[in-house]
């Protein structure tokens, strides 16, 4: 087989993961990033290429038609539907608007069941051509596999460097839509100028030869590229959530997780390959098989601590290292497989095609229970142990039937065994401090523990003993709701009044710590407030917290566990007097989820006449120029951007009279016997009713026009560029 064809094969693996990177961020944007949404839309691509597998086991058997020009036929079709995508997605959405979780997961699939059936149905379709010239199932699955995946590996690399910022998500399908263009071209070219296939007889006599080589029966080597395949995307579920709150959430995390993951596999594959070609003895493969999954999962376990370790003493970067070499054992797996249970006839592309098909199914079963069902009742610490257990059982069961001598066989079932002991019993002091670890990382001491630490499947939030708040691993706000002591800026949410003259139903989106929600349920005006959380993890700090306690127990409250954007498209009928958003820093992964233009035209329908949307911007000039942008009033408050469609009511006497009527817990936030407090309010009561300078007192404040004159060079958000997120 010619060397090009790799080459193309691995351009084919690049626009792949350009368009899994793309897809999924502009589903998540139409359908929230919670995760049910995150769990069904992953679940529907796993899906489409399963299905797709199949479909190529199907065409392969047809040993006449001309695999190379399906294949080239596929690419066009992928990189046709790429052009128009985003196009249907938004159609799409615009139909399905606050589906539930299931209609979700079902819209999703039939989104990109397309596109991911063809990618899919291209590995056995080639596996399948190729062996009628290599006639050695472990190499050509190996070569294929590696430069495919290879190719996905590069994509995530480029994506999260250059492509995401430089050409926002609509020119970087098209990018991925040209390319799939230029192999399908190319491909079609060949098969029909200068393609040929071999002759039947030639593929029967190979056959007949290898006759035997099933070292691993057909059912079994199915069930062993399931659990496989769960346990290598439950490592990674593991290993992204340990990547995400290192880097605290940036966007490029992810996409560099999963470049090193797929360089890990690719590297594996191609180390298949060279075996596949080295040995010939099947008991040997069963053996290399056995301890390439032993192997893995033993490193698959340790790469957490060893995460742990090296973003204390070295750079983060490092830790892409042991990702990579974990997956690189995964990635000879499946080549190893298909060599030792499919002998090299004219069904290698449909037996390829079931065991990619039980891979898959056993990838998106483990994306989906780790995710969705373990990390929701364990800590990362338990999960790791059970992945690392499961893993462990697959290659004892391997080596079982390795057919060992008896010697060998009870020494390699008692290293085994020790690994398992080994994995119980040093989970607990090689996780011990994770968290403080990853957050603190050079400054980290074994003094600076957390006071609460809560895990859930939709993230870890900590808490330090100076009651700062720390969600996915970046500050998110104090417990304080004292005027007096104000250590978070809390003024602010005190302040609806100043900034709005009967604020009676009020939206807040995020919780954290609970003090902005305490302040505002508290507030004499507020008849309702709505919170919209998507971390259920937060109700359970809040109770253990006096200050903020009785915020669950308030009749005006009501708390929706779900994504904010997601929650106001299914809630179309609802106004607001005030929707409020403590936003997270604008350069975290999906933050521009809530402060794109869209987003704002979305507030800008819930809101009743007059009102405000007030939300952090993170001192971002892109966030302030895009809020003043779709609203034509609005100002500075600190970082703060409060807009509106009307002009502004500030009233300094009203906030006043509101400020003396105002208890928490049934104590006055200002008691005027004491000096402290008169201070206070004097304090308090220097912002202005009409903003001509930009400082007053201790506050900081900007009228909108200073603020348009400053930020007219600064880009505005779109849910097509994503702002700062991939520029950080």
């Amino acid at each position: 087989m010619r060397p090009w064809w790799y080459l193309f094969f691995f351009v084919s693996g690049f626009p792949a993961l350009l368009y899994q990177i793309v897809w999924q961020r502009a589903l998540f944007t139409l359908y929230g990033v919670n995760i049910e949404s995150v769990t069904m839309v992953v679940t529907a691509f796993m899906l489409g290429l399963g299905l797709g597998s199949l479909l190529g086991g199907i065409l392969s058997r047809h040993q006449k038609w001309p695999l190379l020009g399906i294949f080239g036929g596929a690419e066009l079709l992928i990189g046709l539907y790429g052009i128009f995508s985003l196009k249907v997605f938004h159609w799409a959405a615009d139909f399905t608007a606050g589906t539930s979780p299931l209609k979700t997961g079902l819209i999703a699939f039939f989104l990109v069941v397309l596109p991911t059936v063809l990618m899919g149905a291209t590995l056995p379709i080639l596996v399948s051509y190729t062996v009628r010239w290599s006639h050695n199932v472990g190499t050509t699955v190996g070569a294929l596999y590696g430069a495919n995946t290879l190719g996905s590996a590069a994509a995530c690399f480029c994506a999260g460097l250059f492509l995401m910022r430089w050409l926002g998500q609509a020119k970087t399908v098209a990018l991925a839509a040209a390319l799939n263009a230029l192999v399908g071209a190319i491909t079609l070219l060949w098969q029909y100028t200068r393609g040929r296939q071999p002759a039947e007889g030639r593929l029967a006599s190979v056959a007949k030869s290898s006759a035997g080589i099933s070292a691993i029966k057909f059912p079994a080597a199915l069930i062993i590229a399931g659990v496989s395949g769960f346990v290598a995307l439950g490592y990674e579920i593991v290993w992204y959530h340990l990547f995400s709150f290192t880097t605290a959430g940036e966007a490029k995390s992810f996409a560099f997780l999963l470049g090193a993951y797929l360089c890990g596999i690719a590297y594996g594959a191609n180390i298949a390959n060279r075996i596949c070609k080295r040995f010939t003895d099947q008991q040997t493969f069963t053996r290399f098989l056995a301890g390439a999954v032993i192997g893995a999962n033993l490193l698959g376990f340790l790469v957490s601590p060893l995460l742990f370790y090296l973003v204390v003493h070295f750079s983060l970067m490092w830790t892409l290292l042991p990702i990579g070499l974990s997956a690189a054992c995964l990635g000879t797996v499946f080549p190893m497989l298909c060599h030792v249970s499919i002998p090299p006839d004219g069904d290698v592309g449909a037996r390829t095609s079931y065991l990619y098909l039980s891979n898959i199914i056993g990838s998106a079963l483990g994306s989906y229970v780790t995710g969705f069902v373990l990390m929701d009742k364990f800590p990362l610490r338990g999960v790791s142990v059970i992945l690392a257990l499961l893993g462990l059982g697959l290659g004892a069961a391997l080596l079982a039937s390795a057919k060992l001598p008896r010697a060998k066989l009870i020494l390699s079932a008692t290293g085994a065994l020790a690994a398992m002991l080994f994995v119980v019993k040093a989970s607990g002091p090689l996780f011990h401090h994770m968290y403080e670890k990853m957050m603190m990382k050079s400054a980290y001491a074994p003094a600076k523990e957390f006071s609460y630490v809560v895990e859930t499947r939709n993230g870890v939030v900590t808490v330090s003993h100076n009651g700062t708040v720390y969600g996915g691993g970046i500050y998110d706000g104090r417990f304080n709701v004292s005027l007096v002591n104000d250590t978070n800026g809390i003024y602010r949410p005190f302040a609806l009044s100043y900034y709005h003259p009967n604020p009676r139903e009020v939206l807040m989106i995020g919780l954290s710590s609970g003090s902005w929600a305490q302040v505002i349920a508290n507030h004499p005006q507020v008849e309702h407030l709505t919170i919209v959380e998507i971390n259920p993890g937060y109700l359970r700090l809040i109770p253990l917290e006096k200050n903020v306690a009785s915020l669950l127990r308030n009749p005006k409250v009501h708390i929706e566990i779900d994504d904010g954007r997601r929650w106001l498209v299914r809630n179309a009928g609802r106004k607001y007097d005030a929707i409020v958003m403590n936003s997270t820093y604008n350069w975290r992964s999906n933050a521009s989820n809530l402060l794109s233009v869209e987003f704002l035209q979305l507030i800008r329908q819930h809101l009743n006449p007059g009102g405000i949307a007030f939300y952090n911007t993170t001192a971002s000039e892109e966030v302030q120029a895009t809020g003043l942008n779709v609203f034509p009033s609005g100002m500075l408050v600190e970082a703060f951007l409060l807009i509106s469609d009307s002009p502004l009511q500030l009233d300094a006497q009203r906030w006043k009279e509101v400020l003396l009527k105002y208890q928490i817990d049934g104590k006055p936030v200002l008691d005027l016997s004491r000096e402290s407090d008169r201070r206070c309010l004097d304090r308090l009561l220097s912002l202005p009713e009409s903003l001509d300078r930009n400082v007053v007192g201790s506050h900081t404040l900007e009228s909108a026009d200073h603020i348009r004159a400053r930020t007219r060079q600064a880009r505005i958000i779109t849910d097509d560029n994503m702002g700062t997120e991939w520029f950080h």
